[in-house]
């Protein structure tokens, strides 16, 4: 490191609320919006899909982030793209096409800016702080993502529209100052031109490292999705839950699961290494979602479910990010790489579990999806004790395998990130 003094866990993560309240933006403010100028429900759930789907293959491009110029400069820009893009499409919301096109190339930057950031701060952290990271990291992202559709949605309600872009466009982007207090990390970034066929080999390599492909296997599997989240305000209904209240729970449960399930997890972490505490989360989640099973369809139990789903989904991907930053460790030069390689892996059951629980419930309704959520969870956690029961109780040693080559020989090739 260039010699300045890490500042604390929870300033290092602040730099996660742009990609909050970007997502936040794009999730709800965007389609409610859209909705009210009349777009039907059919193309608006394209558009949505569309602008979203950078979230599963952006990792594609983050090879990119560990090449030539150093992952501060890289958020940077990414961040400032993406912010840009949210703002100019508050300003041009009655053109669809416009809006797609816009916040699609915008989202996608928010995502490069978001492994940019894990590749470099996961970089700089210390051995104990991954479940730390992890937990402030979901924190800003949640706690960002109820920022951005507030903050957006009231002011393009009430404010006339080019001072509604410049509020987002400010507000968004003011997490990007952090970046003053965080020092770079001296390991490098390989440059394409003079090492690209080593810098591929390297990949290749990096997706076949042990640690690697366990947290692929465990993030790619049900094993702690709790997709149900995403999905049960939909079935609100079958609890007679009304709408006030649905909108009440839906924020105040989104923010205090996501608070409560984070940071409840650097201090689990403590006693339990991460791999066996997240497979823990899920096994606890799926038994908590087969005991609502047992109880009365009332607006109180939906309340109940709700807020218990989002603290276990919190605590879930908090631990996944702790699980990346350990897999990422000290001076990575595929850092951004493996990051944006893992987040997309835990964001894929997210995704097809929320259909597999609407077979559930097209099957024998609320009861189905509960029973049909649980039981794939539970038995994804189970197979994959199975699979790596030796390894879930080893506490792996941060930074003890990186990648081979390259890092042996990096100081010819790299610039500092």
């Amino acid at each position: 490191m260039n010699g300045r003094k890490i500042p604390p866990v929870w300033i290092l993560a602040l730099p996660w609320l742009t990609f909050g309240m970007v997502s936040g933006f794009v999730l709800v403010t965007l389609p409610n919006v859209l909705g009210a100028q009349g777009i039907p429900g059919a193309r608006l759930g394209v558009a949505v899909a569309v602008i979203g789907s950078p979230m599963f293959w952006n990792f594609l491009f983050a090879p990119l982030l560990d090449v030539r110029f150093n992952r501060r400069t890289y958020a940077l820009v990414f961040g400032i793209l993406g912010v840009a893009a949210t703002a100019f499409t508050v300003l041009h919301m009655h053109q669809l096409v416009v809006v797609e096109i816009v916040m699609l190339i915008g989202f996608l930057s928010v995502c490069m800016y978001q492994s940019a950031v894990g590749g470099w701060i996961g970089s700089l952290i210390g051995e104990n702080q991954d479940s730390k990271l992890g937990a402030w990291s979901t924190v800003y992202n949640l706690s960002g993502g109820g920022i951005g559709t507030m903050v957006s949605g009231y002011a393009i309600e009430h404010w006339n529209i080019t001072t509604a872009a410049a509020l987002c466009f400010a507000v968004f982007l003011a997490p990007l100052l952090a970046f003053i207090w965080i020092p770079s990390v001296q390991v490098g970034t390989v440059r394409l031109g003079e090492n690209f066929s080593r810098f591929v080999r390297e990949i290749g390599a990096l997706v076949r490292r042990p640690q690697v492909l366990m947290a692929l296997a465990m993030f790619i599997l049900p094993s702690a999705s709790f997709a149900l989240t995403n999905v049960l305000s939909g079935w609100s209904g079958d609890f007679r839950a009304s709408e006030q209240f649905v909108s009440l729970i839906g924020g105040g449960g989104i923010i205090a699961g996501g608070i409560i399930g984070s940071l409840l997890v650097p201090i689990l972490a403590r006693r339990i290494p991460l791999r066996a505490l997240y497979l823990s989360i899920g096994l606890v989640g799926a038994s908590f979602t087969l005991c609502m099973l047992l109880l009365p369809r009332t607006e109180a139990v939906f309340g109940l479910v709700f807020l218990g789903e989002n603290t276990m989904q919190s605590a879930a991907i908090a631990a996944a990010a702790a699980i990346t930053f350990e897999v990422i460790g000290t001076g990575n030069p595929l850092a951004a790489t493996t990051y944006a390689l893992l987040i997309a892996a835990g964001n894929l059951p997210i995704d097809y579990m929320a259909a597999v629980d609407a077979r559930g419930y097209a099957w024998h309704g609320i009861s189905g999806a509960l029973l049909t959520d649980a039981l794939l969870s539970a038995g994804a956690c189970l197979l994959l004790v199975l699979l790596f029961r030796r390894r879930l109780l080893a506490q792996p040693q941060r930074g003890a395998a990186q990648v081979g080559d390259l890092s042996r020989g990096i100081s010819s090739t790299c610039s500092s990130v």
